[in-house]
């Protein structure tokens, strides 16, 4: 376990990226979502392990790249904040292909008690070559997760629709009174 990985998890679409780009302006070391990397891998080698087109296999990459980042994280001094975790990629997993990861996996490899998680935030949900499915898809995977994270014993703090700046004041403050 490390507490010192900080998860940013939630409705896709949901400023995540966005706050990660704060915190990684504010000095701390950020992980880009293994999501958004398969995507552009895949797409660039003509690759099937795409959401759109296996999403299984998609999951199966996602949980490879999750762990992979983990271990390189391991280096970095300090908080360290993900843009998505391995309970994001093994929960996928099992709503795609039943098969039953989350809970190994999920407790296997800790993150920092406290996750974030960004809710369904239609006002500014989009769509993009990336991230091509819709509102409807996202905000049911918000609710997936925002019942595995606490399954999983972590402590689920649900980010305002805010500004990110206040956003990043409210995360990092939320981690003041640890000492890490």
């Amino acid at each position: 376990m490390s507490d010192r990985f900080v998860v940013l998890s939630g409705c896709s679409g949901g400023g995540k990226s966005t706050l990660l780009a704060e915190l990684r302006r504010r000095g701390h070391a950020t992980v880009d979502e293994p999501g958004r990397r398969i995507v552009q891998e895949e797409s660039a080698d003509g690759g099937t392990a795409l959401p759109w087109i296996d999403r299984a296999a998609f999951a199966r990459r996602a949980i490879e790249v999750a762990l992979a980042d983990r271990e390189e994280a391991r280096e970095r001094p300090g908080w360290v904040f993900f843009d998505r975790s391995l309970v994001d990629a093994a929960s996928a997993l099992e709503h795609v292909a039943a098969e039953p990861v989350l809970e190994r996996l999920g407790l296997l490899h800790r993150y920092h008690p406290t996750v974030f998680l960004t809710p369904p935030w239609p006002e500014i949900f989009h769509s993009d070559p990336e991230r091509r499915h819709g509102w409807d898809e996202a905000a049911a995977e918000y609710e997936r997760l925002a019942r595995a994270y606490p399954e999983l014993g972590y402590r689920v703090v649900v980010l305002p629709k805010a500004s990110v700046k206040e956003r990043a004041d409210g995360v990092l403050a939320e981690l003041s009174g640890d000492p890490r």
